[in-house]
């Protein structure tokens, strides 16, 4: 097999373009997330954070400010992606757990059906 069919037969996998299809979507979600959180987000943090461009805040020569914007921007950015993905899409999936629509027979430990007074196999009667 030459190289070249190789190469065709791996990017040609379902997981190799799954996962292409995740990265862009993925940067294009992170730009969404962004957005919310510099357009929404942080001037909402301004409001805590003391008077004017906090961003620009330097002890010597080190800048701590942008550090600390970066940081924030982080948590923020974690936390709509942990309330959105995690929690929320859990609360839309989440499945209510069924009573199973069997019963084990205690007698001869065959499976019957919930409802049944009378095991088909053993003819032993159950409880209700």
């Amino acid at each position: 097999m030459s190289l070249l069919q190789e190469f065709k037969a791996f990017v040609a996998k379902g997981n190799v373009v799954d996962l292409a299809v995740a990265v862009v979507l993925g940067g294009a979600f992170g730009k969404i997330v962004t957005a919310f959180v510099s357009g929404l987000i942080m001037p909402l943090v301004s409001y805590v954070l003391p008077a004017g461009d906090w961003q620009t805040f330097t002890i010597g020569k080190f800048q701590v400010g942008t550090l600390l914007g970066a940081v924030i921007d982080f948590l923020l950015i974690a936390l709509v992606v942990f309330l959105v993905f995690v929690k929320g899409l859990a609360a839309v999936t989440k499945k209510k757990e069924e009573s199973p629509s069997t019963k084990t027979c205690p007698r001869c430990l065959e499976q019957v059906p919930r409802a049944a007074t009378r095991c088909k196999h053993c003819t032993s009667e159950l409880e209700a």
